[in-house]
């Protein structure tokens, strides 16, 4: 599964590549059936939070309009060309077009619609992104310090610290020398 630094990324390219301009957004296979909703708005900006991915649109009469959640989920992948796009190959949940550049995603295991209520609640789930500049590290370490649950399963807990993967996790408590079986609640704040 995509860590969040991949989200973050995908974030960054969308942003470079769609921001500003309205965008023809269809489902080929025809499981995203809110493109219609989407297509031709302006991508307004892009925005991840652990392995969320948030693309928000104008709304009609300008303003903010409807988001589209992502979370890629263990196959999920978009790919990338230059306008004019090819035909559509294979199952492509969303496809996004604008001037210069074109995305497919295929295979993720949220493609949908929210408002920014919807948004709030996914966010309320999520532990605190390292990755965010408006990050709560304070928040991560007092849920870790009071739990009897080991630091390698606290990690991977998406509502302790999200985006982080079992990847990170590895190598994170490799490099510092830390069981991962170890409590929580032995684990030092400067750890």
């Amino acid at each position: 599964m995509p860590e969040g630094h991949t989200l973050h990324r995908l974030a960054r390219l969308h942003q470079r590549r769609f921001a500003g301009e309205a965008v023809r957004v269809s489902s080929p296979q025809g499981r995203f059936t809110d493109a219609a909703l989407i297509d031709g708005r302006v991508f307004r900006r892009a925005s991840a939070w652990g392995k969320h991915l948030f693309h928000h649109y104008a709304g009609k009469r300008g303003g903010d309009g409807p988001i589209v959640h992502v979370h890629l989920g263990l196959y999920g992948t978009f790919t990338e060309k230059t306008t004019p796009m090819p035909e559509p190959r294979g199952q492509v949940r969303m496809r996004i077009i604008g001037a210069d550049y074109g995305t497919d995603l295929r295979g993720p295991t949220a493609c949908e619609v929210i408002d920014e209520a919807q948004v709030a609640a996914i966010l309320d789930r999520l532990g605190p992104d390292p990755l965010r500049d408006d990050a709560d590290p304070e928040a991560a370490w007092v849920r870790i310090s009071k739990s009897r649950r080991a630091i390698g399963a606290l990690l991977m807990d998406q509502s302790v610290l999200a985006g982080v993967g079992n990847v990170y996790r590895s190598e994170l408590l490799f490099r510092h020398g830390v069981d991962p079986y170890r409590h929580g609640r032995d684990i030092g704040h400067d750890e």
